[in-house]
């Protein structure tokens, strides 16, 4: 079964959603956040459609067949690598490796982009940590 195809209108309509980072006619790239979010909250015991609907996205938009797919994802790139295979990689490489030696200046931009990398999922863990905490907290008042 093909995948349905996003029209103009619906692509400009996803685009303007918070945890969607891009959007073509064939697919949706979420933010790392949603998914970390999506995660948890699937293990808490939230089926996909609902997990995404409570995020604000529209399923007759998405699909739910879409959802959970990308839950099932995400999910497996989770168990295997922590919140690191929640990243979209696309961005750090062209797919094709460097044949040439890199200059200072060049491994200097890559470190700083490693390091920035980092500090953002540093982040996005103390988050996910705070708001288990505060769960775990909420349930036991």
């Amino acid at each position: 079964m093909s995948k349905k195809l996003f029209t103009d209108q619906e692509q400009k309509l996803l685009m303007k959603h918070p945890y969607v980072k891009a959007v073509s006619e064939k697919a949706i790239t979420y933010t790392d956040e949603f998914k970390a979010r999506a995660i948890k909250e699937y293990e808490e015991g939230k089926f996909p459609h609902q997990i995404f609907e409570d995020a604000g996205f529209d399923l007759e938009i998405v699909g739910k067949q879409r959802a959970k797919s990308a839950l099932d994802r995400w999910r497996t790139a989770y168990q295997k690598n922590g919140v690191a295979g929640l990243e979209d990689t696309r961005k750090y490489s062209s797919g094709r490796p460097l044949k040439r030696e890199l200059s200072m200046e060049e491994k200097y931009a890559r470190l700083e982009a490693q390091n920035a990398l980092l500090r953002a999922e540093n982040e996005l863990l103390k988050k996910i940590d705070l708001a288990e905490r505060l769960l775990i907290k909420k349930k036991r008042n």
